[in-house]
């Protein structure tokens, strides 16, 4: 069974964890372009161009990213995403099971009241 307190320090683990993320929502994606060439029927793709894209209002935005190291450092942004993601869920689950520990508890300790309150004015009569 869960304990109050251990319910409690997972949540103020998370909180610090999300505290020290740094992240951009979306994902990276590679783009190729169709260049058309003189004297070909067909176009030639070229790239990839790597691109970080996300939905806003209902659209997708977009960000072309230059160099290695900024498709690295998106990529790790996106990763880091997707983990805030999850501990949002473990939060909200942890939430939910500290509310629900906190009422038996409260309702334990009420019913103990009235129990032994109606015990002892039995036997004062």
């Amino acid at each position: 069974m869960d304990t109050i307190q251990a319910l409690q320090a997972r949540r103020e683990a998370i909180v610090t964890e999300f505290g020290s993320m740094r992240f951009i929502r979306g994902t990276v994606n590679e783009q190729y372009l169709k260049v058309a060439h003189k004297g070909k029927k067909e176009p030639v793709l070229r790239g990839p161009y790597y691109m970080v894209s996300r939905r806003e209002q209902g659209k997708t935005v977009g960000r072309r990213l230059t160099g290695p190291e900024e498709v690295a450092q998106a990529r790790r942004d996106a990763a880091e995403h997707k983990r805030f993601e999850q501990l949002c869920q473990e939060f909200e689950a942890i939430t939910e099971r500290l509310c629900t520990v906190e009422r038996q508890e409260a309702a334990l300790e009420e019913a103990l009241k009235k129990g032994l309150k109606s015990r002892s004015s039995r036997t004062r009569k």
